[in-house]
């Protein structure tokens, strides 16, 4: 009669049936004695055996497989069919767990361990598993025990998700390769979106996901990060996969570095877009987060694992730094001494990588742009010696690779459905991905550093979008406005809106009005509510206090409160230049609707208002409403909060509490708080000391920093007007006019 009678439920059910009790009668088991073996209760029993009660779960279905020694495969399909899934087994996504190499999903490959005859693989004794072969013996830490409660909930039919983070190379992806094998038992099948890029692979068929299926989300940031609105809506269709009965139980495991986890889940700062509004739904409560180092208890499991053979864990415990077994398993420490003692050509071409990842550059990397950037990374001699196949050889000594199959510079080979312009990469040609643990390294040494001249030139010459407006900002933020204006042109001609209503603020900066007011417009014309809140700001220089209000309405009826904050800020400032500190004008500001703006953009969340309002309070005499107001805004996780409380506190003497709140806020990365320091130590009478850090944190990004440099040194006689009004060169001298 074939099996197509198997496709409708109730013959499947009887189906099942029959299988489990032939598999019983074959073991000779009464269902008492089937329930001890497979560690059920007799009820489960009878019930799975019955031809009138409702169908087993998975689990129930997958301990009398394994107590009866029956494939569990087609019995899951077969309650597949019974389960009305739409997804039968010749539809459903992915592949058996047990089908997978680890490799194939991303686990970093481990260092090998040197034998008599060269590198030696895996445990000792791991014979015929192929390459799993290769990976060191799995040391539990107290993560596992997160991930291990979240996959028990998965077994037992309740959809799941975790996303686990932390540092590159810290054993995220093989703690969800471990976690995950306890469900083959079960028939859980496995999808890795990947083709033709990670983001339209799962936007395309995530909703083809039918139960008992793990989401394969590693590099979770090429999912949830995806711009043009597909992270967003990736997160979207997860929350619906999650929250559907009918299409569980899944299982949904991602990784994440802590840099992304921080900038999906943080609030959005004054001025900037909410880009991640779903994502920071869908993560809240779901991350598990990953130590950097292993802790006694495992280091000591490593060393008993070693002990028994795995000669893997021995080599890596002999030679780790700072109990980092992971990161040296997966070949990082190796990564940086080639990085610390490469060619000068060769640390050129990494410097320059590294710069344009850190500055927002995408992952991959044209030659092109490397061969332009380096240059200027080179000293004089350095540049004056190179030979003339220097690119060559250094390209071979960067992408030599090290222990466990990494290199500092891998070159990428784009699929015909993938080209490189796909990932947000650079112009066309040879494209190369820096090593992940290398990026973070540039991360963590090239804050406070700006990129030379050849950078910002290559930037202009060979990038596309978005990374042109990427490092517009950079650039921007590193009062090297000579190249912000041209990268902003470039994104403009390309078709940016952004970049127009940016061009006008620059316009604006060097004091043409018309030619910033006439960029804002057409900027706004295209639907650009920054630019709306451009002109507003506009209209209020003006005196045209009423084009301003209309604007800024405008700007927030379309969702953009940043408008109402900045006209309230705008007429702060021309109140405090008036009043010189008189209470009563800081009280009729109050009077005069100020405040009203401020509210109206604080009750829709915008903290930077809730800042402005404080400032206005403190100055009307309301100290205590004042920084009330202030804490509400540092408790959302606005540090700019932290220094106005930090400028209340040095207002009654306590320099200490000021200090101690700015340095709060640049730990947490508040770029314009070192530069707040330096004034401090400034009105300390240590000018050498605040111009050291002025400068430092205006290459970190702080300008405001360089303004209130230039501030001391014309107090100090020693500075002329205008001197910094066209930025800075990129070595830090100032820029002719543009």
């Amino acid at each position: 009669m074939g099996t197509d009678h198997l496709q409708v439920p109730a013959a499947a059910r009887a189906e099942l049936r029959a299988q489990l009790e032939a598999g019983r009668v074959a073991r000779g088991l009464n269902q008492t004695e089937l329930a001890r073996r497979a560690g059920l209760g007799r009820t489960s029993v009878s019930q799975a055996l019955s031809s009138t009660a409702p169908a087993p779960t998975a689990q129930t279905v997958g301990a009398l497989a394994r107590a009866l020694r029956l494939d569990v495969r087609p019995l899951l399909d077969l309650l597949a069919t019974v389960s009305g899934s739409p997804h039968g087994p010749g539809g459903a996504l992915g592949k058996p767990i047990a089908d997978w190499d680890p490799y194939d999903l991303e686990v970093h490959p481990a260092a090998e361990a040197p034998t008599r005859s060269g590198y030696g693989s895996g445990p000792s004794g791991a014979v015929g598993q192929g390459r799993r072969a290769l990976l060191p013996s799995y040391v539990g830490r107290g993560h596992d025990e997160e991930l291990s409660a979240l996959v028990d909930a998965a077994a037992q039919e309740r959809s799941r998700m975790a996303v686990l983070v932390g540092s590159s190379s810290t054993g995220k992806t093989r703690a969800c390769w471990e976690a995950v094998q306890q469900l083959d038992e079960y028939g859980w099948r496995l999808w890795h979106p990947f083709d033709p890029t990670r983001a339209e692979a799962a936007l395309a068929d995530i909703e083809r996901v039918g139960p008992r299926t793990v989401v394969w989300l590693n590099e979770a940031q090429h999912y949830l990060g995806a711009g043009g609105g597909l992270g967003e809506r990736i997160a979207a269709a997860l929350h619906a996969l999650l929250t559907d009965p009918a299409r569980g139980p899944v299982l949904v495991l991602g990784t994440l570095w802590p840099e992304y986890a921080t900038a999906y889940t943080a609030l959005p700062r004054p001025g900037v877009e909410d880009r991640h509004p779903r994502v920071r739904e869908l993560l809240a409560g779901r991350q598990i987060a990953l130590p950097d180092s292993f802790d006694t208890a495992a280091i000591a499991d490593a060393k008993a694992l070693a002990a028994a053979g795995d000669r893997q864990l021995a080599h890596a415990l002999n030679h780790m730094g700072d109990r980092r077994l992971a990161q040296f398993l997966a070949g990082a420490p190796e990564l940086l001494r080639r990085y610390e003692t490469a060619s000068p050509p060769a640390r050129a071409l990494l410097n320059a990588a590294m710069d344009a990842r850190r500055l927002g550059v995408g992952l991959h990397l044209s030659l092109s742009f490397l061969e332009h950037a380096a240059t200027d990374y080179l000293t004089s001699d350095e540049y004056d010696t190179l030979d003339d196949n220097w690119l060559e050889e250094a390209l071979a000594e960067v992408t030599q690779a090290v222990h466990g199959h990494l290199a500092p510079l891998r070159r990428i080979r784009p699929r015909p459905t993938q080209p490189l312009t796909q990932q947000g990469s650079t112009a066309q040609g040879p494209g190369y991905r820096l090593a992940d643990y290398l990026e973070q390294h540039g991360r963590d040494i090239g804050k406070p550093m700006c990129p030379p001249a050849s950078f910002w030139e290559a930037a202009h010459h060979h990038l596309t979008q978005p990374d042109i407006s990427h490092i517009a900002y950079a650039a921007k933020a590193r009062h090297r406005t000579y190249w912000a204006y041209h990268l902003w042109h470039k994104a403009a001609d390309a078709g940016s809106t952004e970049a127009l209503a940016q061009l006008a603020g620059l316009r604006e900066g060097v004091g043409d009005r018309e030619g910033a007011e006439r960029l804002a417009r057409q900027a706004a014309d295209a639907g650009n509510t920054d630019a709306l809140a451009r002109l507003a700001d506009m209209r209020e220089i003006a005196g045209d206090r009423e084009g301003a209000d209309r604007l800024a309405q405008q700007a927030a009826d379309a969702g953009n409160t940043d408008a109402l904050a900045s006209i309230a800020e705008l007429r702060m400032m021309a109140g405090a230049r008036d009043m010189e500190g008189d209470r009563e004008g800081a009280e009729r500001l109050l009077r005069e609707g100020t405040e009203g703006h401020l509210r109206r953009a604080a009750d829709a969340g915008n903290t930077f208002a809730l800042v402005l309002l404080a400032v206005l309070l403190s100055e009307a005499g309301d100290r205590n409403g004042a920084e009330q107001v202030a804490h509400q805004a540092a408790d959302a996780g606005d540090t700019d909060a932290l220094l106005q409380l930090a400028r209340m506190r040095e207002e009654v003497g306590d320099r200490e509490g000021a200090e101690r709140l700015l340095r709060r806020a640049a730990d947490a990365d508040n770029e314009e708080a070192v530069g707040l320091l330096a004034a401090l130590w400034e009105k300390a009478g240590d000018w050498e000391g605040a111009e050291r850090i002025a400068l430092e944190a205006a290459d970190a990004g702080d300008t405001d920093a360089l303004e209130r440099l230039a501030d001391m040194r014309k107090v100090g006689g020693t500075d002329e007007d205008g001197l910094w009004t066209y930025g800075l060169d990129p070595d830090g001298t100032p820029s002719a006019p543009w």
